[in-house]
């Protein structure tokens, strides 16, 4: 799976953890980019994408995404791994 494959596939959980239909996550994005993004639902996203590609993260590592990029090049790293 490439990391555009994992952008693809985030489109539909940002969307229905943030509550937009319209949502297009890109690299740059933050938390700070997305209103409804708080506390909660961030643990809500992090839990979807570990359910969706079956992976989990550590404490660490979601507390060290410093933006959507970041987290699909997590996500990446993880998938290539269970392969």
């Amino acid at each position: 799976m490439t990391e555009e494959q994992i952008f693809e596939s985030l489109t539909p959980i940002f969307r229905d953890v943030f509550d937009d239909d319209f949502l297009i996550p890109t690299p740059e994005m933050t938390a700070a980019d997305v209103p409804e993004w708080d506390s909660l639902s961030h643990i809500r996203l992090i839990v979807s994408v570990e359910q969706h590609f079956k992976i989990k993260f550590t404490t660490a590592e979601v507390s060290s995404f410093v933006n959507v990029d970041h987290f699909v090049r997590s996500i990446h790293t993880k998938v290539l791994a269970n392969d």
